[in-house]
């Protein structure tokens, strides 16, 4: 940050450096305990034989304790210290990670899931938080925000190779053990290269807002994520209504206490607004990409889940990079500037995406991820250096906290809204193919999803299975092309709305007239 009179903050040292190696490590293991357990579905699901619904709360329960903990453990750290927080989720995500190795029912590993989400949600916060304080000067701030965004990653990049291979070797629980040698050695790291912070005149923790704020994450995320399954219904609305209620409540309350759990006046900073707007424009265009490409890439290409997590590696390399040169590149455009050609680059990975072809090389579409995920790179970094940079120290872990549930909102609406009209174009496609020589029952079963038409054909003879899968993969790659168009047009429109808000937020246009500067640039520091 700068201080009043536009000098820069302190250098970070070779300490704060060091430290922010450390930091990387436990959010490469957050997103790595995204990807590993889809590749451990099938042999868990052979030993523990969990029902369907207990599968889905299997996978679910992870992102769903995890977004709906954010916000508490971020305002949580600011109370007790941020370092503290990290040191305590560390134990825990440790040992539920055990847990969920040597789970020897399907309730045991849903429990396990469960606290790791918990914990989980203590890693994200308290690590971007501590970055928020160790690095005062705006640059290196940058810098190092986008050397922890690359560990997410570079995370989500290794997580498929690394698990593929565990599993070659072990029983499916052994993915989770990666996570201990992890955490044993931030644990030991921790306490001597990372500075403890903590808001001095932080209040005590409301519990009836951290229960509201739980509430309402979940609700909404949860009505979101049925109506990428299963299409909008009254369960879905009901609990996305619910969710909204709790979450106005919550905003009430907040105004009204002494100690908030988040300060509302951080809402009335115009970087900080606009820069999580964008955020979650951002993340609702790209998250639905990549539902879409797995799909692809396993249905219609016919790639096992480890081949097809191999042909999403250049997709994390590019993202790496690209989070890495970006603090470069800022320091000599506009923010504004650069988040906008980002989504322009976007748009055009998605429109590499609308040329792919059921029997196109696995290239193409990774080729389209590749610059999608280069263009995306200014916009995550920028966006949370944004947010953070614009919150007041003390208030660095709520801040955080806001930035990453953005992420999970973001995801979660564009998974949700778009997974919904790929399945519509789906449908509405296959309800005007006609495939002879098949049962009715048979056939409309296939016109729901694309999985149940591969699962219909798998109990069919060879020739009725090869006719309904032609048909099939044909009708979701024309409505993947499809959705990749709209996401084209989505990507153009964000990219304009993001020039404009930014600019205007954060003073990227007033160069030319030092009054309309000094004010842009003191309400971006307010808070």
């Amino acid at each position: 940050m700068t201080t009043a009179d536009n000098t820069p903050g302190p250098k970070a040292t070779r300490r704060e450096w060091i430290g922010l190696a450390v930091l990387a490590l436990p959010c490469m293991l957050y997103s790595m305990d995204l990807t590993v357990l889809n590749l451990a579905v099938p042999q868990l699901t052979e030993q523990l034989k969990p029902s369907a619904s207990q599968l889905l709360w299997i996978v679910d329960i992870y992102g769903f304790m995890v977004a709906g903990s954010l916000i508490t453990m971020g305002t949580l750290g600011d109370r007790i210290g941020r370092r503290r927080l990290l040191m305590i989720g560390s134990i825990a995500f440790g040992i539920a990670s055990v847990l969920a190795a040597f789970a020897w029912s399907a309730e045991t590993l849903i429990l396990a899931r469960a606290v790791l989400g918990v914990a989980a949600a203590t890693l994200a916060p308290s690590t971007l938080s501590l970055i928020r304080n160790m690095f005062l000067d705006d640059k290196q701030r940058t810098l190092a925000i986008g050397i922890w965004i690359a560990s997410f990653s570079a995370g989500g990049a290794i997580g498929p190779v690394v698990g593929g291979l565990m599993l070659s070797q072990f029983w499916w629980g052994s993915v989770f053990l990666l996570a201990v040698p992890v955490m044993i050695l931030l644990l030991i790291l921790g306490p001597m290269l990372l500075p403890e912070f903590r808001d001095p005149n932080a209040g005590r923790l409301d519990f009836i807002s951290a229960g509201q704020s739980l509430v309402a994450v979940l609700s909404v995320i949860y009505g979101m994520k049925r109506i990428a399954e299963d299409g909008l219904d009254v369960t879905a609305v009901f609990f996305i209504l619910l969710g909204l209620i709790v979450a106005i409540l919550f905003a009430r309350r907040q105004s009204r206490l002494a100690d908030p759990l988040i300060d509302l006046a951080l809402f009335r900073t115009p970087a900080f607004s606009a820069a999580l707007g964008v955020n979650i424009l951002g993340l609702f265009v790209g998250f639905g990409a990549f539902l879409f490409v797995a799909q692809y890439l396993q249905l219609v290409l016919g790639l096992s889940p480890f081949v097809a997590g191999l042909w999403s590696v250049p997709t994390g390399v590019a993202m790496v990079l690209g989070s890495i040169l970006v603090p470069s590149l800022a320091a000599r455009y506009a923010a504004s500037n650069l988040i906008a050609a980002g989504f322009v680059l976007t748009a055009i990975g998605f429109a590499i995406c609308t040329q792919v072809e059921t029997t196109s090389s696995p290239l193409l579409v990774t080729t389209g991820l590749v610059v999608l995920c280069l263009g995306f790179a200014p916009v995550g970094t920028l966006t949370t250096d944004l947010i953070v940079g614009s919150a007041p120290p003390e208030r660095a872990g709520a801040a955080s906290a806001i930035s990453e549930t953005s992420f999970e909102f973001g995801g979660a609406l564009g998974i949700a809204v778009l997974g919904s009209m790929l399945t519509s174009a789906y449908r509405t496609r296959m309800d005007a193919v006609i495939v002879t020589g098949l049962p009715t029952e048979t056939v409309e079963a296939a016109r729901q999803t694309l999985g149940g038409a591969v699962a219909i054909a798998e109990q069919l003879p060879g020739e009725q299975s090869e006719r309904l899968l032609n048909a099939a993969r044909d009708v979701f790659t024309n409505s993947f092309a499809f959705t990749a168009s709209i996401c084209v047009a989505l990507s153009l429109l964000t990219a304009l709305l993001a020039f404009l808000l930014l600019r205007k937020a954060t003073g990227d246009g007033a160069d030319s007239d030092p009054a309309i500067a000094d004010e842009a640039e003191a309400s971006v520091k307010a808070g």
